[in-house]
């Protein structure tokens, strides 16, 4: 039986995940440099996440 909705890998959650944190911190980095940076340190983080599941 073929699956309609194939589930996402870790990879690919965490490279979305990273997309919207970039998103974010773009928004925000001439409203409130605080939080831009806070968005920006969460994305490097998954960024991490993502290099380390693909040691090369």
């Amino acid at each position: 039986m073929i699956s309609i909705f194939k589930s996402k890998s870790e990879k690919e959650k965490l490279q979305k995940k990273y997309e919207s944190l970039m998103k974010e911190w773009h928004a925000l980095l001439n409203v409130n440099r605080k939080e831009s940076d806070k968005k920006f340190a969460e994305a490097q983080l998954v960024l991490d996440k993502i290099e380390n599941l693909n040691p090369n």
